[in-house]
């Protein structure tokens, strides 16, 4: 029972948590922010949690399926690392832009348009609706930046430089914290909330200081999200000027492969079909939770954010196994894939 419990291989179980770590870290940073997120428009009452929510959720769903071209954009990207054919998983990434594109811009041009028609079918209450409203036309502005980082996630951590995703993430979140403080409270709101709230931390409130701006509420949550998800993708494509990025890969000479994109499509589709699916279930979930009453919506909203936390490092783990799997299988080194996923 103990070799399954102790490393067996302990250069492969370094490999993993050397690329395992960053994605840890990173994904707790996400949960830690969101719980942050959470506390601060869970004070603008349960209907505004309420509709964050189930707004968060409906553009989740519309994510979802390019969770399927990241993990493409990993496995081929990783494979081709091992094959030494590094200018191919630069394809791989230039490819996984172009699905991710075809993808995103309409949905998220159709979430923008549409969510007024969309959301009252998922809740209905002359308060929280039009916020949810509010709150999803505006970070379904932000899905095709959002779809962005996705790839880039997959083809850094395909590259075996998870750090990257590590420093991207952790200061897209930091940013969205605090432009949320002050988006959501205004120049003299936040005060007040660190004084409430935590008022040894009260000396923050300093940094949204050097201007004036009115609370905004759960638009100005909305607009954080927009923005931090901006950023997120301007911060991952800084990286491509690395030279051990655009040099090696060939990042900045644009190439697609049809034969590729093929093989990228059936990976693609069946992850992100199992996300969209999950996704929906989810958000009929919340549906029924609402109609019970906002109170339990909310209530659901918190403890779901809360319970990422106890899978996201597992996800991590995860991500680091499917990067050497699909490497050293590029190596035609079997043993050492095999490997990987039980020191996984």
């Amino acid at each position: 029972m103990f070799r399954f419990i102790f490393p067996q291989d302990k250069e492969i179980s370094k490999e993993v948590f050397t690329l395992a770590f960053p994605v840890i870290l990173s994904n707790l940073s996400r949960v830690l922010m969101s719980m942050v997120d959470v506390a601060m428009v869970g004070r603008l009452g349960a209907e505004a949690l309420a509709a964050t929510g189930m707004g968060a959720m409906l553009f989740w769903g519309a994510l979802s399926l390019v969770l399927g071209i990241r993990t493409a954009v990993q496995t081929v990207a990783s494979r081709r690392l091992g094959q030494k054919i590094d200018h191919e998983a630069g394809t791989a990434f230039h490819n996984g832009l172009i699905m991710a594109t075809i993808y995103s811009l309409p949905v998220s041009l159709a979430g923008w348009l549409w969510a007024k028609d969309i959301l009252p079918f998922f809740i209905q209450d002359a308060i929280a609706t039009p916020l949810a409203v509010d709150y999803t036309s505006i970070v379904f502005i932000s899905l095709l930046f959002s779809a962005y980082s996705f790839v880039f996630q997959g083809f850094f951590t395909g590259v075996e430089k998870t750090r990257i995703h590590m420093t991207v993430t952790v200061t897209s979140n930091a940013l969205n914290v605090y432009l949320n403080a002050g988006l959501i409270y205004g120049s003299e709101g936040v005060a007040r909330f660190f004084t409430e709230t935590v008022p040894s931390l009260s000396f923050l409130s300093a940094l949204w200081q050097w201007t004036t701006f009115p609370a905004m509420g759960v638009k100005g949550a909305a607009i954080a999200t927009l923005i931090a998800s901006t950023w997120m993708a301007v911060h991952y494509s800084s990286f491509l000027f690395s030279g051990q990025i655009k040099d090696r890969f060939a990042v900045f000479s644009p190439s697609t492969d049809k034969t590729m994109m093929k093989r990228q499509l059936k990976l693609a589709l069946p992850q992100g079909v199992q996300e969209a699916v999950i996704a929906v279930g989810w958000s009929m979930f919340y549906k029924i939770m609402g109609m019970i009453g906002l109170i339990e919506l909310a209530t659901t909203e918190l403890l779901f954010t809360i319970m990422h936390a106890s899978f996201m490092p597992a996800l991590g783990v995860g991500q680091a196994c499917a990067t050497l799997v699909s490497k050293y299988m590029g190596e035609k080194k079997i043993e050492k894939s095999e490997a990987s996923i039980k020191e996984s």
